[in-house]
């Protein structure tokens, strides 16, 4: 099982040095995130200050883009990178690429499936030569002349990895994907229970093998060096949890374990106009609910109980802390990935 780490662009006004410390401490890889910031721009600045750290996008949003537009930006990375791009997709929801992104919206399973197709039809035009004739429902590909169409490169189109919670896009990803990002919200159980054979019947359906797809979590942790660190650790770590458990697109992950009235309090809270309702929300998530979804641990044992955990499930493990934490807190799991 390989490590990777979060990076972490707000408010790092030196990238280059983290990504250095990172690769000099162990972890196989990086991921950005597009939450509040552009996740290309660290990702250029943390391949190019290091020799053999893989670096991803977790997630990039799709459907705001493109896929020329993207095909270009992951086209370069895997250049600039020398072979060391990942291009990790999502779709985001409807509201965001609506109203955020003033994008048109459909159904997203169908229409993840065309952008992954569409992007290989442009990469196989540039690093193959082929005719460029693509045409779908959504996007359609079909002008690519010299002056545009970029050098093919020794490395090649980068792995697209797809983000995935319910069964429909996991399949896709075990059709179509390099990669499936599983969603930090989720289980050990809902994890074997719903995902895993959700991600095979995509495999079976596309005649491929579970080999050819990684499974990368970013697994939410509690620790810390004392009872005062690992309590705070663990409200932050709850009201987490509160936020997803609170979002309907979640709720089947607290079904597979019956807390469906849960999901309906938090849902009911979050969409309240009580003032303290963050704070309600987290603390309706008792100390059952935050085991089955963090690893609690003092540091010298996140490495085991990540391993009985997950160990033949997925195949890269990051920390999704939601607390402040310095890196060294993290150096036993480091060492026990090795």
């Amino acid at each position: 099982m390989l490590l990777d780490a979060a990076l972490l662009s707000t408010g790092n006004d030196d990238i280059p040095a983290t990504a250095r410390d990172l690769e000099a401490r162990g972890y196989a890889g990086v991921w950005a995130s597009e939450v509040d910031s552009d996740p290309f721009l660290p990702l250029m600045a943390a391949g190019l200050a290091t020799e053999r750290l893989q670096v991803g996008t977790a997630i990039a949003v799709a459907f705001a883009r493109s896929p020329m537009t993207l095909a270009t930006t992951a086209y370069d990375l895997q250049r600039y990178t020398r072979g060391r791009f990942v291009l990790g997709l999502g779709t985001q929801i409807k509201a965001h690429i609506e109203r955020r992104f003033s994008m048109p919206w459909s159904p997203p399973v169908a229409r993840m499936r065309e952008y992954v197709d569409a992007l290989n039809a442009i990469w196989s035009a540039w690093q193959d030569g082929t005719p460029l004739r693509f045409q779908g429902e959504h996007y359609r590909h079909t002008l690519m002349t010299p002056m545009f169409a970029p050098a093919a490169h020794e490395w090649g189109p980068p792995p697209v990895y797809l983000a995935a919670v319910g069964p429909a896009m996991t399949r896709l990803a075990g059709e179509v994907g390099d990669g499936l990002l599983v969603h930090g919200f989720t289980t050990e159980r809902y994890l074997r229970e719903r995902t895993i054979p959700a991600l095979e019947e995509g495999l079976a359906t596309a005649g491929r093998t579970r080999e050819q797809v990684a499974v990368t979590l970013p697994g939410m942790v509690v620790t810390g060096r004392d009872a005062e660190e690992m309590a705070a650790a663990a409200l932050a770590v709850k009201a987490t949890i509160a936020f997803y458990g609170s979002t309907p697109a979640y709720r089947p992950v607290l079904e597979v374990h019956g807390w469906e009235s849960l999901a309906d309090e938090l849902h009911a809270l979050s969409v309240s106009r009580r003032e303290d309702k963050w704070t309600a929300m987290r603390d309706l998530v008792d100390d059952e609910v935050l085991a089955a979804f963090a690893v609690v641990a003092e540091p010298q044992d996140v490495p085991t109980e990540v391993v009985r955990r997950f160990d033949g499930v997925i195949d890269r493990f990051s920390v999704y802390a939601s607390y402040p934490a310095a890196l060294d807190l993290w150096d036993p799991l480091v060492a026990g990935s090795r």
